[in-house]
């Protein structure tokens, strides 16, 4: 994922709102969300490569989403696929933040990521490059490919659409999500990828035949289980190609 927008315990139904969008080079084979069949519980898409993914929840409740910390200086062609962190999170039982505890002695076999894990009853983030695993507060956020709420502009972009509808209605989260509109470039950070490659990273949708967002989705999670989550895969040209949707009762 590139870009997480997150509502925490803000609305009275929906416990954890997320709108997010996953960006990629095109050439790296994926499936669209699903179920998979050697974890019955889980419902994400599936990098098709390493076996991992980007963002999921499942059955129970449980939720987690990677984004990867943008630093070409520092990138390791040996390191492990940050997506099956996502995998191990959903597949086990641990709660978020004895996982993330763990995970934090072993970050270094990965390159710089940062990953939100949660099971209904708390969410915790952990970002390799701060090293600190931490519980997010109650309210609206959003993460890209530095630190939690790191103001970049398609971030704050991100968290005023999630402020201004914090029950997720997919029409406006989609619309952010779609949004192509570049940030000025005063406004951008210096990643160490170039001023043309920060001007076309900065909107939240990215167009291009080589890179770019692959796939949009909304969740809602609420409190008792219940839960609803939209997925739009996405063209070169930005155009929706695909529509997967589900929506679960609360156990039992």
């Amino acid at each position: 994922m590139c870009l997480v927008a997150i509502a925490w315990k803000t609305h009275p139904r929906w416990s954890l709102v997320v709108a997010a969008n996953r960006d990629e080079w095109r050439d790296r084979p994926a499936a669209p969300a699903g179920w998979w069949a050697d974890a019955p519980g889980v419902l994400a898409g599936r990098d098709l490569r390493a076996g991992g993914t980007w963002m999921g929840v499942t059955r129970d409740g449980r939720f987690a989403a990677v984004t990867n910390f943008r630093d070409p200086s520092d990138k390791r062609g040996d390191a492990r696929s940050r997506g099956e962190l996502v995998a191990e999170f959903l597949k086990g039982r641990d709660d978020p933040r004895r996982f993330l505890d763990r995970l934090a002695a072993i970050a270094g076999a990965y390159n710089g990521f940062n990953l939100l894990a949660g099971d209904g009853d708390a969410l915790w983030y952990f970002g390799s490059r701060e090293g600190e695993v931490r519980a997010v507060e109650p309210g609206i956020h959003a993460l890209s490919n530095h630190l939690l709420d790191e103001p970049w502009p398609k971030v704050r972009r991100a968290r005023q659409a999630m402020a201004a509808d914090v029950a997720g209605d997919e029409g406006a989260l989609f619309a952010m999500l779609g949004d192509a509109t570049p940030g000025a470039d005063a406004e951008l950070p210096d990643t160490g990828v170039g001023l043309a490659w920060e001007r076309r990273l900065s909107p939240a949708l990215i167009t291009g035949a080589d890179y770019g967002t692959r796939a949009s989705t909304v969740v809602r999670l609420s409190a008792h289980g219940e839960s609803q989550f939209e997925e739009r895969t996405r063209g070169p040209g930005g155009e929706v190609t695909g529509v997967v949707a589900y929506a679960l009762p609360p156990p039992g």
